[in-house]
């Protein structure tokens, strides 16, 4: 991996490969959403047997996406809980991938694409039948209708696209603290950006017009 200003490129094939893996996808997954576990709860959530899960650990351990975590106490008995490592992680850009990149991405965004939604139309699900009841935080109706939903379009230089995109990080990174430092009732957010560019002769189709998933929309141009 090639250190860059403001994030860590991924350039080695071997590590996009091992990322790639729809199975260590999944364990990254797992990993964070629930916190640090061992092979075997690993292995039970994701029906795999533990060999299996503890060679997929390895190997995304091997390009520093996960670690495992030493034992709380001294002499306590050794068993490996694995966490995932977070960071500012970036693939090359396309005008910049090999033949076995481009190959590789396609099936690494294949899979995460299908994650994602499928994570965010469960979670939907989840929130839609708990709203109402009695939570922790005194409402576990708050955080249903918290969820956050925006289309939009803007009309931007390719300059722009990236300052854009810079920002949005620099943003996430302003909320970003470590476990010690998370007040009483947070709970992990889930984020993912999309930005593209329409084809080319849309530009002036646009109106910049974003609506959330309560249906209230705005005008951003």
């Amino acid at each position: 991996m090639a250190e860059k200003p403001g994030g860590t490129e991924i350039t080695e094939l071997a590590a996009l490969k091992a990322l790639a893996q729809p199975r260590r996808q999944q364990i990254l997954q797992h990993l964070t959403l629930h916190g640090p576990a061992t092979s075997a709860i690993l292995a039970r959530a994701l029906s795999l047997n533990t060999g299996a899960t503890s060679y997929h650990l390895r190997e995304l351990a091997r390009y520093g996406f996960v670690a495992d975590t030493a034992p709380q106490e001294p002499g306590a008995p050794r068993t490996r809980w694995w966490r995932a490592i977070p960071g500012d992680r970036r693939f090359p850009p396309p005008s910049r991938r090999t033949p076995g990149m481009r190959a590789v991405m396609d099936e690494l965004n294949r899979h995460a694409y299908a994650a994602d939604l499928a994570l965010f139309e469960r979670l939907q699900r989840e929130s839609g039948a708990a709203a109402g009841g009695p939570g922790a935080d005194g409402g576990s109706d708050r955080w249903a209708d918290a969820h956050a939903y925006s289309r939009g379009s803007l009309r931007l230089t390719l300059p722009e696209l990236q300052e854009f995109f810079e920002e949005y990080i620099a943003l996430m990174n302003r909320y970003k603290r470590p476990d010690g430092e998370t007040p009483p009732g947070a709970r992990t957010v889930h984020t993912r950006l999309l930005a593209f560019p329409g084809p080319d002769g849309t530009a002036h189709a646009a109106h910049g017009e974003d609506t959330d998933d309560n249906g209230r929309e705005t005008d951003a141009s």
